[in-house]
C-alpha cells in the first residue's frame, strides 16, 4: 500500500513521532498523534540537545567491546550492564560484538551521513521559519570534543582523518593552551580537543513546545494519556488501532481508532510491537541521565563532549545541562543518584566550575539502540499499511526531520531523497 493522502495514525509523541506528524500533514495527511503518557515526555524531554552531524560512526567500532569490558572493571564507569537473566539482552549485545570491524563500522557511517546531512539543512530550514530559533534556544556555535590526556587525543587523529577522507567531515585540532582561549571556561593543563564547527545545539523541551504549536496549527490531533494496545485487522490492512485511554477522572476507558495508515514511532518502547507488527524489533533501551541547573558564572560559550569520562554538557540559554552515560538496565524507571554523581564527577575534571545548585531537574531516558547503529524504517512485513520508524540509537534529535520526510516518501511510494535500503525493518 502506498498513498499520498488519507487518514493517519502515529503511535510515540517524541522527536520521531513529531516529525511524522509533520512532515505528512504539510502532504495532506490527516494525523492523529498518540502517546503513551506526555507529549515529549520520554526521550526528548531534557537529553544534551545536539544537533550533530559529525556523529556518523556508530557505537560499534573495531576496539568497542575491549573497551566496554575494561570500563565495566572501573568502579565508576559511564558504561554499565545491570546483572541478571535477559536472553534478549544477551543475544543484542553478541550481535553488537559480531558487528565491532572496521567493514561494518564505514557501512552503518555511509548508510547514516546522508540522513544526518539532510536533518541538519531540514533544521536549517526550520528554524529560519517565524521565531523557532528564538523559542528552542538554537545555536550553530559548533561542538566541541575535549581530552584530558595527550595519548587519547593523539588516538582521536586517526579517527579525525577517517571522518575527513571518508565524509569531509574534518575538525579542528587545539592543543593545550590554545584550547583554554578557544574556551576559557576549561581548566588549564588540558591535553586538548577537536572542534566540528558545524553541530548546532537547542533546548529539545523547547523544541518540542514550540513544535506542538505547529502541529496543532496544522490540524493535527494529539492525544496524551493514549497506549496503544493492538492493531484489529483485515487481511493485511490494519483497520483501526485498539487504545486505553486515561478521561479526565483519571479512569480508562478502551476504544479502537480508525485510519488508512499506521506509523509506529515509539522510541526504545518498540519491541512491544513485535508480534503484532511480524518481525523483530531488536532494540535494547540504554539508559541515560541528565542533570538540568542555572547557567554557572564561568559558563562555556561552546557545548562539548568531555571524552575520556563519556559526559556531555550543553549550554542553554535558559540554562546548564550535564548529560550522558549508558546503563543496559531494562526498562528501569528508576533515577540512580550514583549515575547522576558520575556526571558532576567527570565534569570536574575538565571545567573550572563544572555545575552549579540548585539543581532543577535530573532526568533518565531511555535511548533506543539497535545492534548495527541504524534506525529501522519502513513498511512492515505482517501490514501492508503499518509503518515503523523507531531505534535511532543516541541520534533522535539529530535524524528526527529526515526520519520524518523519509517515512512521508516512502508511504508515498515516492522516490526517497536518501537510500532507504539501510534502514529496512526486516534487515536484522
Amino acid at each position: 500500500m502506498s498513498q499520498s493522502t488519507g487518514s493517519v495514525v502515529i503511535i510515540g509523541g517524541g522527536l520521531i513521532g513529531a516529525a511524522c506528524a509533520d512532515a505528512l500533514t504539510r502532504r495532506g495527511w490527516q494525523v492523529t498523534l498518540l502517546d503513551a503518557g506526555r507529549f515529549a515526555g520520554a526521550c526528548s524531554h531534557a537529553n544534551c540537545g545536539f544537533v550533530c552531524p559529525s556523529h556518523v560512526l556508530p557505537l560499534a567500532e573495531p576496539g568497542a567491546v575491549r573497551q566496554a569490558l575494561a570500563a565495566m572493571l572501573k568502579p565508576n564507569s559511564p558504561f554499565s550492564i545491570k546483572p541478571r537473566f535477559d536472553p534478549a539482552l544477551w543475544s543484542w549485545l553478541l550481535r553488537f560484538a559480531r558487528r565491532c570491524n572496521h567493514r561494518d563500522m564505514l557501512h552503518t557511517a555511509h548508510a547514516l551521513h546522508p540522513l544526518l546531512e539532510s536533518s541538519h539543512a531540514l533544521y536549517a530550514e526550520m528554524m529560519a521559519e517565524s521565531d523557532f530559533a528564538t523559542a528552542c534556544e538554537w545555536q550553530t556555535g559548533g561542538l566541541l570534543f575535549v581530552y584530558q590526556t595527550a595519548a587519547a587525543l593523539e588516538n582521536y587523529a586517526a579517527t579525525d582523518r577517517l571522518l575527513t577522507n571518508e565524509f569531509n567531515l574534518p575538525a579542528r585540532r587545539m592543543d593545550g593552551e590554545e584550547l583554554v582561549e578557544f574556551e576559557p571556561a576549561l581548566k588549564p593543563g588540558l591535553a586538548g580537543g577537536w572542534f566540528y564547527a558545524d553541530d548546532a545545539h537547542l533546548r529539545p523541551d523547547r523544541l518540542m513546545n514550540r513544535w506542538r504549536s505547529r502541529l496543532e496549527r496544522q490540524g493535527v490531533t494529539i492525544r496524551e494519556n493514549c497506549r496503544g494496545v493492538g492493531f484489529d485487522r483485515a487481511g493485511d490492512d490494519a483497520k483501526s488501532i485498539r487504545i486505553v485511554a486515561a478521561d479526565r477522572t483519571g479512569n480508562s476507558c478502551d476504544e479502537a481508532l480508525s485510519a488508512d495508515a499506521f506509523v509506529v514511532t515509539t522510541g526504545a518502547s518498540a519491541p512491544e510491537w513485535q508480534r503484532e507488527l511480524g518481525c523483530k524489533i531488536p532494540i535494547q533501551p540504554g539508559k541515560g541521565y541528565s542533570i538540568t541547573m542555572p547557567r554557572p558564572e564561568r559558563c562555556p560559550r561552546t557545548p562539548m563532549l568531555l571524552m575520556e569520562h563519556r559526559v556531555g554538557v550543553t549550554p542553554m540559554q535558559s540554562g546548564y545541562r550535564l548529560g550522558s552515560t549508558m546503563e543496559f538496565a531494562g526498562y528501569d524507571d528508576s533515577i540512580q543518584a550514583r549515575r547522576l554523581g558520575l556526571l558532576k564527577s567527570g565534569a570536574e575534571h575538565y571545567l573550572v566550575e563544572p555545575y552549579r545548585d540548585p539543581v532543577e531537574e535530573t532526568w533518565f531516558g531511555w535511548r533506543p539502540m539497535t545492534t548495527d547503529g541504524l534506525p529501522l524504517i519502513g513498511r512492515t512485513p505482517r501490514l501492508k499499511n503499518v509503518w515503523l520508524a523507531a531505534g535511532h540509537n543516541m541520534l533522535g534529535l539529530t535524524l528526527a526531520p529526515a526520519t520524518g520526510q523519509l517515512v512521508a516518501e516512502l508511504m508515498a511510494g515516492e522516490a526517497t531523497h536518501v537510500d532507504a535500503r539501510p534502514f529496512r525493518v526486516n534487515r536484522i
